[in-house]
């Protein structure tokens, strides 16, 4: 099987940035919440903003795929996340939630030019029986980086002092981002585009995503998969602190353990994806994370902060093999079906403020119903719903 390894590492590099800027919003809730003295709906607003971005963006970028190629689009967005990090410096001299919303913003715009370009692309580097092997090979990168950040961002934020510095992380992940963009921007990076003779209009996209049947159902399982990922990771810290009663750093180390779980199972599932049908896999483990919310919701057992983090260990395909499913053999429609399903990433922002309502008035423990039943919804769409399950009932038919 041949897959074409130094973009693949370039790819994977920027991914572990991908990263630990998705996750610094798990830890720049609560450290927000305790700094501007916010209650868990007005906390929420960070994934709202960031997560606004995908119904916003995702068919321009396809524009802009289609029209200036695969390293273009992903040079800009490096550069678009850079300049989101570097906006947290006036965010905190002027100590603005505002700004500080603002900065996740654009942050969040140049994560949306890479999930829809870095996607596809790597499933284009190599043979196509191997894109859900390369995706999830990519995507264990981004876990690593979420793996490593929670540790290394809250000792950077908190001070023994007691300061909050809220932006010094973002500092350095900006300086990082401008040494990637200066990589890619030299390396031979093969740029790639669609069709040159390929009409674009949204119209077409829309009717043309609908035509591919396991896609457009891919839609809606991500939708309700991001809003899971964003409710389990940004109501983790709380859940530790006003559940079980940790410090904040005690809970950033169980979020570090939930990102390695990802990490390690990640990893493993490259292997096991020779083995198992995706479809089977992503649905075993969404049988998986319902019985753990279960268990984290209902009861207390002493040892909740490992049901917690044992999350991770089913929600690590999840992201690459849903994506990789919904644009299995597509074709040239690959980069715009990749826009359609980033649009559904608004579910990020959808479902966290009713998680965050629902903390308010009832406690953060029962608010883990909301992604219980998104992933039976995931679940459901991996039994039912991909491509070779929709196959086999049409044989039927």
């Amino acid at each position: 099987m041949k897959h074409h390894y130094k973009p693949l590492m370039l790819l994977s590099l920027m991914f572990f940035m991908v990263g630990s800027l998705f996750c610094m919003n798990d830890i720049l809730l609560p450290s927000l919440i305790t700094h501007f003295k916010l209650n868990y709906t007005q906390a929420t607003m960070i994934q709202f903003t960031f997560y606004l971005t995908y119904i916003v963006f995702p068919i321009p970028i396809a524009w802009m795929i289609h029209r200036f190629g695969y390293k273009i689009s992903l040079l800009t967005a490096v550069a678009t996340c850079a300049l989101g990090c570097a906006l947290f410096v006036p965010a905190r001299i002027w100590d603005s939630y505002p700004l500080v919303l603002t900065a996740i913003f654009v942050i969040s715009t140049g994560l949306t030019i890479i999930n829809v370009a870095a996607n596809p692309f790597a499933s284009m580097l190599g043979d196509p029986e191997g894109a859900h092997q390369r995706i999830n090979f990519v995507q264990v990168f981004s876990r690593i980086g979420y793996a490593v950040t929670p540790a290394v961002a809250t000792t950077l934020i908190y001070t023994q002092s007691g300061e909050i510095r809220y932006h010094f992380p973002y500092l350095l992940l900006a300086i990082a981002l401008l040494f990637i963009a200066f990589l890619m921007f030299v390396s031979k990076l093969p740029s790639m585009k669609p069709e040159a003779d390929e009409k674009f209009s949204l119209n077409g996209i829309l009717r043309e995503g609908y035509s591919h049947r396991h896609l457009f159902f891919g839609v809606f399982a991500m939708f309700f998969y991001m809003g899971a990922e964003a409710c389990t990771c940004g109501f983790f810290i709380p859940y530790m602190k006003s559940v079980l009663g940790f410090s904040d750093q005690k809970a950033a180390g169980f979020l570090s353990l939930y990102y390695v779980f990802t990490a390690v199972m990640g990893l493993l599932a490259v292997v096991m994806l020779k083995f198992v049908k995706a479809h089977k896999l992503v649905g075993l483990f969404g049988i998986g994370m319902v019985l753990l919310y279960a268990i984290a919701i209902l009861l207390n057992t002493g040892y909740n902060e490992y049901v917690l983090a044992g999350l991770g260990l089913f929600l690590s395909i999840m992201f690459p093999t849903l994506f990789s499913l919904a644009i299995e053999e597509i074709g040239s429609f690959t980069g715009k079906g990749s826009a359609l399903l980033n649009f559904a990433i608004i579910g990020g922002s959808v479902f966290p403020p009713i998680q965050g309502m629902i903390a308010d008035k009832h406690g953060v423990q029962i608010s883990y119903v909301i992604p219980l039943l998104c992933f039976v919804m995931v679940t459901i769409y991996a039994f039912f719903f991909t491509r070779e399950p929709i196959l086999k009932r049409k044989a039927m038919i």
